[in-house]
Formats: C-alpha cells, structure tokens, sequence
C-alpha cells in the first residue's frame, strides 16, 4: 500500500501538470483538427500546433567578434542568440560598416593614426559586447526593441560619462604639474604684448568666413551599440517570420500595418573624380546616376549598367601593340593581355565600386555624361538624371578663406553660390547637389536654396553624419537645405534612425539612407532605408562585391513587393 502511494502521488502531481497547463485540451483539439487533413508528415503538423503554445524566445547569449569590412578594415560582427524552445539557437548577425572622416589628400600619418583608433574602437566595442552588453540584454525579447535600444542608449550615456570624468582628472593632473614646474624666467614681464610666432600671420579672407565646428570626437566603442541594436532588430523580424524592412516598418508606425511600401530610388555613383595630381578639377567628388521614377528599379538598374558599360568603352585607353617577341606566341599574347586587363581595371574601379577618372575643368564630366548616354539613344534630363557630390568641406583653404575648386583657383563661399547657379541652369538634368557648400557657410546656403531649391535637391550628408547632434530641441539642426544622407555607423540605434526620419518627414525633409566608406557584405542598410521610407538611397557604384549585394537585396524586395501586391 505505500508504495503504491508512492506511485500515486507522481502520477497524480504529472495529471495535474498537464491539466493546469491544457495539454489534454489542447491534444485533443491537434488530434481532431489534423485528421480530416490526414497530413503528410503528422508529427511535423504537431508540431507546429504546438509551436504556437511555446514561450516567445528571449536573448540568451550576445557576442561580439572582429572581423574585416569590404576594404579590408577592422569592424564589429554581433551575433544573437536566443532561447528557442528551451535550447539556445544562432538567430543572425550583422556587420557595421565603417567610416571614417579623414579625407582623401590626407597625410600619412593622420591616416595612421585614424587605423590605429579605429583599431583600438573596434576592440573596445568587441570587449562591451561581450562582457557588459551581454549579460545586459540577457532575457529580454528580440521584439521589444525600444526597450533594448533605452537601455543601450543609457549605457552609452554612462560610458560618455566616464570618459569625460577621466579627462577632467588628466587635465587637473596636467595644471597641477604645468604648476609645479612654472619658473619666473618663463613668465612674461608686465606690459610687454607677446610676439607673434612667425607663419602664424592671420589674413584678413581668414577672419570673413565662420571657422571650421571642431570635428566630434568619437567614443572608443562605440560601434558595439550601433551594432547591437541593428543585430536586434534582425534577430526580431527573424523571430517574427517577416522581412527585415517590415519590422523597421511596423515599429514606425506603432505595429499598425502599412498600406503600402514605396521603395527609395537609387543613386548610383559612376564616377569618382580624382582631386589629385595631373587631374585640376576638385570640385567634384562623385557623379552619381538617377533614375527617372516612372522606372520600376530593374529597369532603372539595367539602363545604369549600359551607360556604365559606354562610360568603360570611352575611358578606355587606346590598346599598345604587342611586341614583335610575343606576336607569334599564343602564350605570350595571352599573358601581355591579361597583364594590361588587370592594371587597367585596378586603375578604374574605386572602393566605392565606380569608375575612377581625372578631370580638368567642371563641364568635363558632365560632356562625358551626355556623350555616353547619346551613344546608346539615352537623353539626360529624361532617361536619367544626374546628382554631384561636391565634398565642398573638402576643398576649403583656410588661408586664403576659399574653396579650391580647380587647382590653383579659389572661389569664396558667395562666388560657390553663382557657379551653381550658372552650373544647373546650364545642364538642367542635374537635379541633386550634396555638400554644395560646408555646413558652417549657413548664410550661403539659405543663398543657394533660395537659387535653386525649385530645381534641384540641395542635400548636405557632411552636416548629417552624426544622427545623435541632429537633434536638438525637436529641430533638425542642419543648415537650410532640401533633405540629409543618413549613415548608420557608431553610437546610432534603430529607434534613433526611426525618430529622426519622423522628425524630417515632419519638416518636409526628405531622407537618404548613404553607404558608409568602409562598407561590409551586410545588406540590412536596404531594408532599413524601404522601412523608414527613405526618398533616396546612396549605396555606391555597380561593383565590388560588398555594394552589388546591396542593389542585389533591393531588387528582391521590390520582386517580393510586386509579387505581394504592397508596392506603392
């Protein structure tokens, strides 16, 4: 009689287990709702009953790893894991892509010095994952992501705070020790002015212009929340079962199902222009590819690899004749054409995947532009449009209070104002000028946007590159101007991305998700850019693995729209 007590009590304790938990219910309605369907695979069909009974995963496990962007760069990857049915399973990872201030004529040792803190960043950010980030978000659902981005944004604000109380004790350190070692022979006798050091003479063009905003400094690590965040937001539309895009689009619009989904048109680089000698012309960076809208984004693709293909054939340098050693050797002709294929090609393409070209004057490009797309029956202005990069932040001499915009010829900041003026005016099809001016010549640009903002986008992407200073106060503090390129690097989080494209859509914006420099094989940035409803996006040139992937992933979604019938 006791042990079968013994017995009773398990069995009684498991009937009740089952019950308060509706296991023989809900077996019961599994069992008569699959036989009438006699399925193939029973046990599969049960389970995914029963899968919709199962506790919604949850993060378990963070990790962040070093690895190379597309140019061979350090950058973070972070990894998600999640408890999935009580075992832990790899949900995605993402890669952030790189960028990097220090311009293209830069000097080799601020080169240096840029890799080796983009080093020690990238191995900060790499100790946040997998130490403090990890045990953070540990239990938290992969779908609340404005919880999981509340909490990456308080732990960066605390890592600001820290940093900032360790340079205040290295600066009181330093008086104290410039202090201790002041003698009366250093200090200079009353009433006698300074001298001024000589090369320091201040002309007065220097003093017409606002001086240059310090450029903001980056927090050692902080790729680790940018990275976070998006890893999160793909780990949730995972767990959702929905396209990346539809989960950024959902949580703009408060989970209320849009009607519709609008892709971005694409701007495509063609051309990167060398600001480098024997090339004069400086002003231009970029020469970029814009479709007209009435394409579908295939065909607006194709018709930008055939005048690609064009630009190739008139770039093209006149082919050497081979020697006559090698004229009668089927192998030696061989080897001298593969030789010249791959100098050239190493000579065209740029790392943002475009064709690489010198130019001497401002029209130079842009005859190019008319005459490869006159060669194949393309009509500037109405089978494509164009936008310029102009860098202008760039190309300023301080010196002299002036920009270069060829070598040796300077223009002041109202002077840029009537080039570009004269410039659309005479070659309409341009309908896009980004970083026309730097953003401190805010006078200059309230000038050009009176000018020209009924012809052309007016679009500043130097002034928008950190999305934490665009927001203040509610505004958007860029200068006037018709929209921003937004790159998602460093400390930038999904819900930041979210708040600031609200904020510009409120203003009359319009938004461009841009590919940063060091760009890695993750696609995401296109699904963010048709979530948010980006008008624009700048991914690059039609080459180079890391940029076609992108362009590869946007096709797909507008195919999966149209096949779904969401495409607005």
């Amino acid at each position: 009689q006791e042990q079968q007590r013994r017995l009773r009590g398990p069995r009684q304790q498991a009937a009740e287990y089952y019950r308060d938990h509706r296991v023989p219910q809900r077996m019961e309605e599994a069992l008569n709702a699959l036989f009438p369907q006699r399925p193939a695979d029973l046990y599969g069909e049960l389970a995914n009953y029963f899968s919709k009974f199962s506790k919604a995963p949850v993060i378990c496990k963070v990790v962040g790893r070093k690895v190379l962007d597309g140019v061979g760069q350090p950058t973070l990857e972070v990894e998600i894991y999640c408890t999935v049915k009580n075992y832990e399973k790899r949900i995605c990872s993402t890669v952030m892509s790189s960028h990097s201030q220090i311009p293209e004529n830069a000097l080799p040792e601020t080169t240096e010095a840029d890799e080796k803190e983009r080093n020690d960043s990238v191995n900060t950010a790499v100790e946040w994952v997998n130490e403090s980030l990890n045990v953070m978000l540990r239990d938290l659902k992969p779908t609340d992501q404005c919880k999981v981005d509340k909490m990456l944004g308080e732990y960066f604000t605390e890592k600001v705070r820290e940093k900032k109380e360790i340079q205040m004790q290295e600066e009181e350190a330093e008086a104290t020790l410039a202090l201790t070692s002041c003698t009366p022979s250093a200090t200079a006798l009353p009433g006698k002015k300074k001298a001024a050091k000589p090369g320091k003479k201040v002309s007065v063009a220097e003093r017409t212009i606002p001086p240059a905003e310090p450029v903001a400094s980056v927090l050692c690590g902080s790729l680790a929340i940018g990275g976070t965040s998006l890893a999160v937001a793909k780990a949730g539309a995972t767990i959702s079962c929905i396209p990346l895009y539809l989960h950024i689009a959902l949580l703009k619009c408060n989970q209320d199902s849009p009607k519709g989904i609008s892709l971005p048109l694409p701007m495509v680089t063609l051309l990167n222009c060398e600001k480098i000698s024997p090339a004069k012309l400086k002003l231009v960076k970029e020469v970029v590819l814009i479709p007209p809208v009435q394409l579908s984004l295939k065909q607006g693709i194709e018709r930008v690899l055939d005048i690609q293909k064009e630009m190739m054939r008139l770039l093209e340098p006149p082919d050497k004749m081979p020697s006559p050693q090698l004229a009668d050797s089927k192998k030696g002709r061989a080897h001298n054409k593969g030789k010249k294929a791959s100098s050239r090609a190493l000579k065209r393409i740029s790392h943002l995947g475009c064709l690489i070209t010198g130019c001497d004057n401002l029209e130079q490009p842009l005859l190019l532009m008319q005459t490869a797309c006159n060669n194949i029956g393309l009509e500037l202005g109405t089978d494509m449009y164009l936008g310029i990069n102009c860098a202008a932040h760039e190309l300023m001499d301080y010196l002299k209070g002036k920009y270069e915009i060829l070598t040796g010829t300077f223009k002041s900041p109202d002077e840029m104002v009537d080039i570009y003026v004269e410039l659309i005016n005479k070659f309409p099809f341009i309908i896009a000028l980004i970083d026309p001016l730097r953003k401190e010549d805010r006078q200059q640009w309230n000038n050009i946007c009176c000018a020209l903002g009924s012809k052309c986008y007016l679009i500043a992407e130097d002034a928008a590159t950190y999305i934490s200073k665009l927001k203040i106060d509610q505004n958007i503090n860029i200068p006037t101007c018709s929209g921003v390129i937004l790159k998602y690097i460093n400390q930038t989080t999904v819900s930041d991305l979210i708040e600031l494209t609200g904020l510009l859509d409120g203003q009359r914006h319009i938004t461009i998700l841009g590919s940063p420099d060091g760009e890695s094989s993750d696609d995401s940035l296109v699904d963010l850019a048709v979530g948010l409803g980006a008008r624009f996006i700048k991914l690059g040139g039609l080459s180079r693995g890391e940029r076609v992937t992108k362009y590869n992933r946007l096709l797909a979604i507008e195919e999966e729209l149209a096949k779904n019938r969401t495409l607005r």
